[in-house]
């Protein structure tokens, strides 16, 4: 049976473990830029012992941004900072790579230690968009509807953005299709009410999901993943539902799609979503066995025995830290004591003396 130490290998990139590191907004660019903090925060998880280490949900366009201190890769210029932080964990054994988003109706909030609350244009906001002109709460502005002119435009951001990580130095891409950001916007009735080719029926909500995969499978290279995040369910009546994210995920996997990062909600406000230890894991579990598709699971995985029992039944194939790893760096090294599998972990010779 496979385990939390064991190897994975997706297309032509090999992970040393089943660990990665979650995409975890930073709120620490200034314009999108990468800076010092990217570059300790990523590489300190890297020596740590993580097999992926992806950045945060990085902006294809500026007015894609969660918040105006977003990590962002819309312009040539925000290559060069990212390469460096790409070329040190490579150096440190851990496979970089990149999560490509958009936030949609969702965009120009503050920083949570700031209240998370939409800004006005004379506090660095803008003006979102989004599928339909439907806020996401009362608080949140009023986003403009996109014409498919502005549709087209936003799909070749993605792919744009796509050839610039990989010029970063990225060897892994995954698609941010979850927690009520845009493309889930589309994908969810409860914040697309269109009429047109992108609205109404299944097949018109999932449009813009597949022309982005599938212009993002276009230049990105054959030997590299593709994944893409989720949200499964909507947890709410009326919303996007597991058995949709199914019937997607099969058109996914005939598109090049790897493997599925699945996550949960972030659609609406009034959803009840029943956190606890590995609440989502039955998400990534029933897509796998359904679909046969690679999974990764998510959410409230803390411990080395939890993560390494999701691997051992094949739940999934793959955990997402996150919380944990903000936490701790090497959470890795130490699942690996507990586990006893020290000979399946590479610790730093920096660091060796810990080991005496």
């Amino acid at each position: 049976m496979p385990h939390l130490f064991d190897p994975l290998e997706i297309r032509g990139v090999a992970l040393r473990n089943r660990i990665g590191v979650s995409p975890m907004c930073m709120y620490s660019s200034s314009d999108g830029f990468a800076n010092e903090w990217h570059m300790v925060h990523l590489g300190a998880r890297a020596i740590g012992g993580a097999a992926l280490v992806l950045t945060e949900a990085t902006a294809v366009e500026p007015r894609g941004r969660i918040s105006p201190q977003d990590l962002g890769i819309w312009s040539d210029n925000h290559i060069q900072p990212l390469k460096e932080i790409t070329q040190f964990i490579s150096g440190h054994g851990a496979i970089p790579g990149m999560q490509l988003a958009h936030a949609g109706r969702k965009a120009g909030t503050s920083p949570p230690w700031e209240g998370n609350q939409p800004l006005n244009d004379n506090n660095g906001g803008w003006t979102p968009v989004g599928p339909s002109n439907i806020p996401f709460n009362k608080n949140h502005r009023e986003p403009n509807e996109l014409n498919l002119e502005e549709i087209s435009e936003i799909t070749s951001s993605f792919s744009d953005a796509a050839i610039r990580a990989k010029e970063s130095g990225m060897q892994w891409l995954e698609l941010h299709a979850a927690h009520g950001y845009l493309l889930h916007q589309f994908l969810s009735p409860i914040s697309n009410t269109r009429d047109d080719q992108y609205g109404g029926t299944f097949e018109n909500r999932i449009r813009l999901t597949i022309e982005t995969v599938q212009s993002i499978r276009n230049v990105w290279p054959d030997n590299y993943p593709l994944a893409i995040r989720l949200s499964t369910t909507d947890w709410i009546e009326g919303g996007w539902t597991v058995e949709d994210t199914i019937k997607l995920v099969h058109i996914l996997k005939e598109l090049g799609v790897d493997l599925i990062d699945c996550s949960s909600g972030g659609s609406s406000p009034n959803a009840s979503i029943p956190r606890g230890a590995g609440f989502q894991v039955p998400f990534a579990e029933r897509i796998r066995r359904e679909t046969e598709m690679t999974t990764a699971a998510v959410g409230f995985i803390t411990e080395p025995m939890q993560a390494d029992e999701i691997i051992r039944n094949q739940r999934a194939d793959l955990v997402l830290l996150g919380r944990e790893m903000l936490r701790d760096p090497y959470w890795p090294q130490r699942a690996s004591r507990e586990l006893d599998q020290r000979d399946n972990i590479a610790i730093p010779s920096q660091y060796n003396q810990a080991e005496k």
